[in-house]
């Protein structure tokens, strides 16, 4: 990762480096990558890369082991890098919630402040995806990692969660945690625009293969357990027929092999699989599309609320949401006035969502309505000044 690459992190970062800040980061480099750990300086900011086991693409062993040795790793490589520094602030996120070790250890040596983003919410997140469970002998995994959780949330000095459906999840299972250590701190970006203009719609289409004559549903990001991928394979076939609409999937994760075994079997006429692409040819890919789709399993009692949203903002695309009923990103995008929601327990609900998008005449006041709200409530500056400003910074 560079601070001058485009996402939630890098654009925060830049926005402290901007700002007048010193900063240092610490990253991991997965051991399929092959890189060892390393120091660079980039652009002002001092970016620590450190080897650690895989956590990505890879089975919940081995994606177990390497999160729990994180903290070692990480703890030997900022002694042996930043043995010198003193630190003001600590930011950090989730996932993983193994860094509590660290974080104190930094915490008490420099008298620092802490504050945690908190993108997921785990192992609750395990439990729901059945990948642990509360009871058996799964639990003591459960258990081990809730301890660390619990760490983790009493070590932070303000805890900034991406929608008030979050807050209000944090505070309700963790009782007597007090109520104003938790706040919104929504994902945000440097906002860039990355609309196109008709002409340009078509050659992106064009260069990619896809109709100039459909309105196309675009997913793009992970694709893994979390997205429910069965439930988007019923999905896709309900539309196999639909000769109005067609349905681009981009994407890689630990269940794109299921997906790609369906288009090998069903050989869609109105639908493409692609494999991630390139940034900047993805972000112009997803922008000459008409509707970004957001997917959630279905079992999620944790508030999820996908970071990729905001890269369809950036496009100035309306979203349909298909998820779980915890989450309040489908509350955001409807009264917002940039999208449609469905329940991901019926793929018939999925038809009517999809019916009803058909049916209107215009996505352009959805569109405008999608950068507008983007620039107003997801703009990093905010991010930056709810961070500094709750820590009387």
């Amino acid at each position: 990762m560079s601070i001058e690459d485009h996402g939630i992190y890098p654009d925060l970062l830049r926005c402290f480096r901007d700002h007048g800040h010193e900063v240092f980061t610490v990253s991991a480099y997965e051991k399929r990558l092959g890189r060892e750990t390393t120091l660079i300086e980039d652009n002002g900011a001092h970016m620590l890369h450190v080897k650690i086991g895989n956590i990505t693409k890879c089975n919940v062993i081995e994606k177990g082991i390497s999160t729990i040795l994180i903290p070692f790793k990480y703890l030997s490589a900022i002694k042996r890098f930043f043995a010198n520094e003193k630190f003001d602030l600590i930011l950090y996120s989730t996932p993983p919630i193994t860094l509590s070790r660290v974080i104190n250890n930094i915490k008490k040596r420099d008298n620092a402040k802490t504050y945690l983003l908190l993108k997921d919410i785990f192992p609750q997140n395990a439990v729901d995806l059945g990948m642990m469970s509360k009871t058996g002998i799964k639990s003591i995994i459960y258990r081990y990692f809730r301890k660390k959780e619990k760490k983790l949330y009493s070590i932070s000095d303000r805890i900034g969660c991406m929608s008030q459906a979050n807050v209000e999840y944090v505070l309700k299972h963790n009782p007597g945690m007090p109520a104003e250590k938790v706040e919104i701190c929504p994902n945000s970006l440097e906002i860039r625009d990355l609309r196109l203009n008709e002409e340009e719609r078509i050659k992106m289409r064009k260069q990619y293969g896809l109709p100039l004559d459909k309105v196309i549903f675009v997913y793009g990001g992970n694709l893994g357990k979390p997205q429910g991928i069965p439930f988007i394979i019923e999905c896709l076939k309900t539309q196999e027929q639909n000769s109005d609409a067609y349905f681009l999937i981009v994407g890689d994760g630990t269940e794109y092999g299921k997906l790609e075994a369906y288009f090998e079997k069903a050989k869609p006429q109105n639908m493409k699989l692609m494999k991630r692409l390139p940034k900047e040819d993805y972000d112009r890919m997803i922008a000459s599309c008409d509707i970004g789709l957001i997917f959630l399993d279905h079992r999620f009692t944790i508030p999820n609320f996908p970071s990729r949203l905001l890269s369809y903002m950036q496009a100035g695309l309306p979203v349909l949401a298909c998820t779980d009923p915890n989450t309040d990103i489908g509350k955001t995008i409807t009264e917002g006035g940039f999208g449609w929601w469905c329940e991901s327990n019926n793929s018939y609900n999925f038809v009517l969502a999809v019916n009803q998008i058909l049916s209107e005449s215009s996505f352009e006041k959805y569109s405008d309505n999608s950068f507008e709200y983007l620039m107003k409530y997801y703009n990093i500056d905010l991010c930056y000044n709810i961070i500094l400003s709750s820590l009387n910074m």
